[in-house]
């Protein structure tokens, strides 16, 4: 039987105090708990019971719940990962001095992996500029931000849930009595209301062939919508204006820590918020969450019962992270045919590769192949952590031969251990599953030693170019 773990918060809880402005003896007092007590747990000399956590967590509130387990499992991670790039750092660390590193210094931590990603960045623009000086000549050589980067980076930070907004999309659903099918006529009738907008279906044949979804003309009042939209896809539409309009306030609050000076990625991430308020009026928290427990995380039943989108669903389901009623932590990825990742994010300990494209051996690639079809797979990542995950493209567009159309395949999962409550994992022996498929973070980090798929050997790896053995495996080189 495996013991349970013991939870040492000790630096958490003195960083809390001191913030808070209160001596040892004034923090004891509140958990109703002796001096000793409170000195011993701040210096790590003695785990948190249950019930003392309880305690802290009443006391310091939500800034005391903000660094959740997987949310250190996740650092732990991206920290493993980035320094096994020997470039940096000759010999790996222990594994016990990184845990003890994110434990007790996580804004030290979180620090470094900006400046990681950051690096990291300025290779890849560089590398962008030589291409197009000796490819293009003449090209602009200004390097342009990242905000898509800088906004996902910003959510993943807060578990991808942002309270304030989803309980504010609850709300106008109850107000309004929304209901599946029938939701954009309502929302219209609440833009004009609320707003004074009112909204205009716009046909094929009006639309300048640019793609847009929504349009809103200030001056005369009005927002157009593409009448080809569905119900569902209109009213994601009118609620990301609602949100934009009524809640504009409650979105630059949300956002006052982001640190976005940046115009474009505070434009980006402000969209992003309506989107998120938008996403919460289509599947309202409670009540979906509700029902994929009932349906046991049946995403095709799910699409049909709230008459959504493959994706929209699924990127819900990875941001059900709300305190005290919390859903399976899921990781979500949209990526293309090229293997681009266009949206990630995850309240797993599942890691990505920010740079250079997601390991061969995910499944997530082998959608395309399958169009349509709902893949499985149990893989294993390099600390040994594994994961259940569910894999399927997802179309958007078209409507007529002319029509434009893009296609992602959509990965969704979570570790092995919360896969007995999908229904995609019925019959696979979750205790000791036959097929275990080893899989990295990317060829730049990965260090298995015996991969057939790898691309290029991991930064900072001294190769082995012995002449006189070749393999089937690329690229040789030593193990750690």
């Amino acid at each position: 039987m495996t013991r349970p773990r013991r939870r040492f918060t000790g630096p958490r809880v003195r960083r809390l105090r001191e913030q808070s402005g209160w001596s040892q003896k004034q923090l004891a007092e509140r958990l109703s708990l002796s001096l000793s007590y409170v000195s011993q747990i701040e210096n790590n000399q003695r785990p948190v019971t249950a019930g003392v956590l309880l305690k802290l967590a009443a006391t310091f509130g939500d800034a005391f719940l903000q660094f959740s387990e997987d949310d250190e499992r996740r650092r732990l991670a991206e920290l493993d990962a980035s320094l096994r790039d020997r470039s940096l750092l000759a010999d790996p660390l222990p594994a016990t001095t990184l845990a003890r590193t994110v434990e007790q210094a996580p804004e030290l931590v979180a620090a470094f992996l900006a400046l990681i990603q950051r690096h990291a960045r300025l290779q890849e623009e560089y590398a962008q500029t030589l291409d197009r000086y000796y490819g293009e000549p003449g090209a602009d050589f200004a390097q342009a931000p990242l905000p898509p980067e800088a906004v996902r980076d910003y959510l993943n930070r807060r578990d991808n849930y942002v309270d304030r907004l989803d309980r504010l999309g609850e709300a106008l659903v109850d107000r309004l009595g929304l209901r599946p099918g029938q939701r954009a006529a309502a929302l219209k009738a609440q833009l004009h209301s609320d707003c004074r907008i009112d909204v205009r279906l716009i046909h094929d044949d009006e639309i300048d062939g640019s793609g847009w979804l929504r349009r809103l003309d200030r001056q005369r009042g009005r927002l157009d919508i593409p009448a080809r939209l569905t119900d569902a896809q209109q009213a994601f539409q009118l609620a990301t204006q609602y949100a934009l309009l009524v809640h504009a306030e409650v979105i630059e609050e949300e956002l006052a820590d982001s640190g976005f000076d940046d115009p474009a990625t505070r434009a980006l991430a402000r969209q992003g918020c309506a989107h998120y308020f938008a996403g919460a009026v289509l599947l309202p928290y409670r009540d979906f969450l509700a029902q994929a427990r009932a349906w046991r995380y049946d995403l095709e039943l799910l699409q049909q019962g709230f008459h959504v989108g493959f994706e929209t669903v699924c990127h819900r389901l990875s941001t059900l992270q709300r305190p005290g009623e919390r859903g399976v932590p899921f990781y979500f990825v949209r990526l293309d045919q090229a293997g681009n990742i266009s949206k990630r994010q995850s309240a797993s300990a599942f890691h990505f590769a920010r740079h250079g494209g997601a390991c061969p051996l995910w499944h997530v690639h082998e959608a395309f192949a399958q169009p349509e079809r709902i893949l499985t797979q149990v893989v294993e990542m390099p600390d040994g952590s594994r994961f259940f995950g569910i894999a399927r493209t997802s179309s958007r567009g078209g409507g007529g031969f002319r029509s434009r159309r893009k296609t992602f395949a959509i990965g969704l999962g979570c570790e092995l251990t919360h896969a007995g409550d999908l229904v995609y994992a019925d019959g696979i022996d979750l205790a000791q599953p036959r097929d275990v498929v080893p899989i990295g973070p990317g060829c730049r980090v990965c260090p298995r030693t015996d991969c057939v798929q790898r691309a290029f050997p991991p930064a900072g790896k001294a190769l082995d170019t012995d002449t006189d053995l070749e393999s089937l495996v690329s690229y040789r080189f030593a193990a750690d």
